[in-house]
């Protein structure tokens, strides 16, 4: 049984067009908080606030992710995943639009608004993927998954270039985004014509022959998918911040940023498809681990060319990780409806997991004055996600 999506059979244009709308969706879902990182220290000195105050504008759309992902499915179920989607692309732009007037107070709450709007689609389009392209799911996942990393990356790098441009300064870089949600929510509107309404799935069912809260691989799932979270937002944070003290400028911090994400789009292409065809993942986890390990050590290290390479293998990891965290949405569970469930419940505590990382480890810093004690924290956490993403990564389904 499926959820929230039509009952008959879509035609090729269709599946066409949904899949452009997937893909614009998915553009979406990184680029607005990717934008930010690279305008940290604008933004900091502007409004004269602290590191780990200024660290919260990357952590509010983690929590928000947290505390709105275990309703998502539900809400879809009720309305359908066309309506609910576009409904949050309406809540997207208008947070980028919020967020980018100048002031503290509108600059959190935009933030917390893009955090619930992008909330909605990492929850339900592993679950719309899984149920729309039943046999093509590690193909579709990494068409998605492309597109938000690719956007995400052109977003780190054009961030300072846009806010040189007139008096435009970081509010406009930031709100100049808003033109890629309203492209994305345009198309998506086709999708709301063609819906046809499909019978509800039957949740207090399903909760009782699978309670994912119950589960040691849900679990793995979870934790996994926090902590690569933890991992990507925190560096994306902090890395331009980091390269500045080691003589990059402002604009080159920008653009390492984006060639971290640039590492990391093939990855998101190649692990998705080679995950599916794998009878398991435990090899895959086990190299992600590994790549993250060594890029926090090449940035503990500190060498130029060390730094690059670093930088590189950062993106490498958490391309294949994102991805793989994606697949074990599909690949540990029965159907749509139980990846819907299992992602909003990674989601919703991985995310809480994520959130304390970008402001524990600019507080660190304000503490300890080094970036070496911060660095340390995170190499233990690459350790933690090669232990977790194994077991994770094992032949099973969740029961």
């Amino acid at each position: 049984m499926q959820l929230g999506i039509k009952n008959q059979e879509r035609s090729e244009r269709d599946l066409f067009i949904l899949l452009i709308g997937i893909v614009l969706i998915g553009a979406n879902l990184r680029a607005p908080l990717t934008s930010v990182g690279a305008l940290i220290p604008f933004i900091r000195d502007d409004l004269g606030v602290s590191n780990a105050l200024v660290g919260t504008v990357t952590t509010l759309p983690l929590l928000a992710f947290a505390l709105v992902s275990p309703f998502v499915p539900k809400i879809a179920n009720r309305f359908g995943m066309e309506k609910t989607i576009f409904v949050s692309m309406l809540i997207l732009i208008a947070g980028i639009i919020l967020r980018s007037i100048t002031g503290v107070v509108t600059l959190f709450s935009g933030t917390m608004l893009i955090g619930v709007a992008i909330a909605f689609g990492n929850v339900l389009l592993p679950g719309l993927i899984k149920m729309s392209f039943p046999l093509k799911i590690g193909l579709i996942t990494a068409f998605y998954a492309v597109s938000m990393n690719l956007f995400g990356a052109f977003a780190s790098g054009l961030s300072v270039p846009i806010s040189n441009i007139g008096n435009l300064g970081w509010q406009g870089a930031l709100g100049a985004w808003v033109l890629l949600a309203v492209i994305a929510l345009i198309v998506w509107s086709l999708q709301l014509k063609n819906q046809a309404d499909l019978p509800k799935f039957d949740t207090n069912q399903t909760t009782k022959k699978t309670n994912m809260w119950k589960s040691k691989t849900a679990w793995q799932v979870t934790v996994f998918m926090g902590l690569q979270s933890l991992m990507f937002y925190t560096v994306l944070t902090w890395l331009p911040e980091i390269l500045q003290l080691n003589g990059y400028s402002s604009s080159g911090a920008g653009w390492m940023l984006s060639i971290m994400q640039f590492a990391l789009i093939p990855m998101t292409f190649i692990v998705p498809i080679l995950a599916g065809k794998l009878v398991n993942q435990k090899k895959l986890s086990i190299i992600v681990g590994s790549l993250f390990i060594l890029g926090v050590l090449g940035l503990i290290q500190g060498h130029a060319v060390v730094i690059v390479i670093a930088v590189m293998f950062l993106g490498i990891a958490s391309g294949s990780a994102f991805s793989l965290s994606m697949m074990f949405f599909t690949l540990r569970t029965k159907d749509g409806y139980e990846a819907s469930e299992l992602s909003g419940m990674a989601q919703s505590i991985g995310y809480l997991l994520a959130a304390t990382g970008p402001m524990l480890f600019g507080g660190l810093y304000d503490l300890t004055g080094s970036w070496s004690i911060p660095l340390f924290m995170l190499l233990i956490v690459a350790s933690i996600i090669l232990i977790v993403g194994t077991l994770a990564g094992r032949d099973v389904v969740i029961d």
